[in-house]
């Protein structure tokens, strides 16, 4: 059930040279120090595409392009309950920056377990267990 507003975020699967794009939420957020996919809210009036942009472009000063939905879910955390957008995207141009991140990696398949992530992210971590890569 969910708790509170919903909020809609939206997550970049940055793709580059068969390797995925993770970052790590920054001291002080919610769910510090675990890995995810960058993204964040999307603002009022603003489309699923174009808050990946703009949330990529301030966390980490890159340069994708967005493509298919991969999933859709809805996680109900204990003080909020989140609906998750996850797409694929491709990497175009720009070096990683830390702008809004702790850090990041390109990582492979089997790095995926290794790396914790947010309890609203398991679901997708499945998927890409079974197919890492881009539809």
């Amino acid at each position: 059930m969910p708790r509170g507003r919903v909020i809609d975020v939206v997550a970049a699967l940055v793709w580059r040279d068969g390797r995925l794009l993770v970052t790590q939420r920054p001291a002080g957020a919610h769910l510090a120090g675990t890995w995810e996919f960058p993204g964040g809210k999307i603002e009022a009036g603003e489309s699923a595409e174009a808050a990946l942009l703009r949330e990529v472009r301030e966390e980490l000063d890159l340069v994708i392009e967005v493509g298919e939905l991969r999933q859709e879910l809805v996680h109900a955390y204990p003080e909020k309950t989140v609906r998750l957008f996850f797409f694929d995207c491709r990497w175009r141009s720009g070096e990683a920056r830390h702008l809004g991140v702790a850090d990041h990696r390109w990582i492979e398949r089997g790095d995926l377990r290794s790396l914790e992530f947010p309890p609203a992210d398991r679901e997708l971590l499945n998927d890409l267990e079974t197919r890492f890569a881009p539809a």
